[in-house]
């Protein structure tokens, strides 16, 4: 090996995009070096196959060790074999064990001769039959953290300026090899949310598209009007309404009216992140700040950066973090977590709840300023049962929507739409696709078996929806829903997701509906089915 070599070989993996690629450019590059019979690359990994691997008796902690990522070289007995193969008896090395175990240990450089010595070599015989003479042990460090170890088995001596140059070649593996890593998880991050954007986008545009909206009442054209005078501003909105009015479509419909049509909407169900997570989960981290932040992660609010940042079911945020999100809101600035450097983002954002935030702010357990932050231009999604006109139309459309083929979809007659008319709607629009849903699959022989869910009382019921209905306080109202939940659960055999689950009955998510039941201690009796 010589300096220029090694330096082509570097740019070679500096131009590698994949950790994959980077691996396999190290190992391959130096393997076809003269005097170099096999060069291999083994990376710190958990403890995985501890039960079968040869070297469980000689492992001090089974919860780490090396993993052999990638291997090449060729043999002087036999020069059509090679040595790719990286599942064979040396696949793992318990740190501290052996010399690749030494140098990823220690975090040292090893070079070692055959002539000094032969007790350092694993396998005697394969060596003497191959004519290895040294063994260059390279540990690969970035940052000061060791991610693994670079082995050379060579057929002549390595000298100790050769030896040198392989540590800075190291240097430049490891450096490219963490950047790869971290490519390829802004890559995995960005495709999720795309993925996530489209998701929304596509889920407006295909059922209830902006300015295809299914509804003709009063109710929805009006919430169609808010939407056109505030989707051309930088106003914060917050879209209110019950589970199942839609409001994620009406907060996707503002988007896309927006000058920020074209960037991304980043949504953030504030109900299913884990209460320690929160902050990361707006702010981000850096590698290292708290136990599991194995990697530096980039935060919602600066991922939206240019585009909205859609807060749905905002009044499930914990009132501790409540002060900082305000923060981002008023100055567009904030902090990763670990990171003293402040990072401003142009964002805008949308918000959404079920709850009566007034009456949050009046119980203390939402901030009264980031109420009046929210809520500069409040949106009131109506309940299905405000718009009973345009039932028909909606339970048609989504007969319309299920139809697949030339099949052609079944049209509801007048017993169907007065029951349908007649129904409370708990579940609002999300509940009355379910039904529609339902009543495709049970239909025979071309007529529609309509089955609507029992009745249930509503713990949002307005004094005007039900007149003589007693009045709760707020232990009695959330000892209410919670007896309602598990009376749902039960009904369903404690399925929660899926079709013909809880969460689809309820109309919501089943991460909402886990969280809620862990919020109220609610757990499925060890006696139920």
């Amino acid at each position: 090996m010589n300096p220029d070599a090694l330096q082509k070989a570097a740019l070679n993996v500096a131009q590698a995009l994949s950790p994959e690629l980077v691996l396999a450019q190290i190992v391959g590059d130096l393997a076809r070096e003269p005097g170099v019979a096999l060069a291999r690359i083994w990376l710190l990994g958990p403890g995985d196959i501890c039960n079968t691997c040869v070297m469980r008796q000689e492992c001090p902690d089974q919860t780490h060790c090396l993993h052999l990522v990638a291997s090449s070289g060729s043999s002087l007995v036999d020069p059509h074999q090679t040595w790719s193969d990286t599942q064979g008896r040396f696949r793992r090395f318990p740190l501290g064990v052996r010399k690749v175990g030494q140098v990823g240990a220690s975090g040292e450089s090893q070079l070692l001769h055959v002539s000094g010595g032969s007790r350092w070599v694993a396998d005697l015989a394969w060596a003497e039959r191959e004519g290895i003479a040294s063994f260059a042990g390279q540990p690969l460090v970035f940052r000061g953290e060791t991610l693994g170890v670079l082995a050379v088995f060579s057929r002549t001596e390595m000298s100790e300026t050769t030896f040198g140059w392989l540590r800075t070649f190291a240097d430049h593996a490891a450096t490219a090899l963490a950047n790869a890593r971290a490519f390829e998880e802004l890559h995995t991050l960005r495709r999720q949310l795309e993925h996530e954007r489209d998701y929304l986008r596509d889920e407006i545009k295909s059922v209830h598209s902006f300015g295809h909206i299914v509804g003709q009442s009063a109710a929805i054209q009006q919430v169609l009007q808010q939407v056109e005078v505030v989707a051309s501003s930088e106003a914060t909105v917050l879209v209110e309404g019950e589970s199942g009015t839609g409001k994620e479509l009406i907060a996707l419909a503002l988007h896309e009216q927006s000058p920020r049509a074209n960037r991304p909407l980043v949504r953030v169900n504030c109900a299913s992140i884990p209460r320690d997570l929160f902050e990361s989960e707006f702010f981000g981290h850096v590698k290292g700040s708290f136990t599991g932040a194995n990697r530096d992660r980039a935060g919602r609010f600066q991922v939206a950066d240019g585009g909205t940042l859609f807060l749905d079911e905002v009044g499930e945020i914990p009132l501790d973090l409540q002060g900082k999100l305000l923060r981002a809101l008023q100055e567009g600035a904030f902090s990763r977590i670990g990171e003293d450097q402040e990072r401003s983002v142009d964002v805008r954002v949308i918000a959404a709840t079920n709850r009566d935030l007034q009456a949050e702010v009046q119980a203390g357990r939402f901030r009264e300023d980031l109420y009046y932050r929210l809520t500069v231009f409040p949106i009131r999604v109506p309940p299905l049962r405000d718009r009973r006109d345009d039932i028909p139309l909606l339970a048609q459309h989504f007969l319309d929507k299920g139809i697949t083929g030339k099949q052609r979809p079944p049209k509801l007659q007048r017993d169907d739409v007065d029951r349908l008319r007649a129904h409370d709607w708990p579940g609002n629009v999300r509940e009355l696709q379910n039904v529609m849903e339902r009543a495709l699959i049970s239909a025979r022989g071309g007529k529609l078996l309509v089955l609507l869910p029992p009745a249930l009382p509503r713990t949002g019921s307005s004094p005007s929806d039900s007149p003589t209905a007693p009045l709760l306080n707020d232990e009695q109202m959330r000892k209410l829903e919670q007896d309602n939940l598990v009376a749902v659960l039960n009904h369903h055999r404690w399925k929660i997701a899926g079709k013909g689950g809880a969460a689809e009955f309820l109309g919501l998510h089943p991460a909402t509906l886990t969280s809620r039941l862990k919020a109220m201690g609610v757990e499925r009796p060890r006696t139920s089915y």
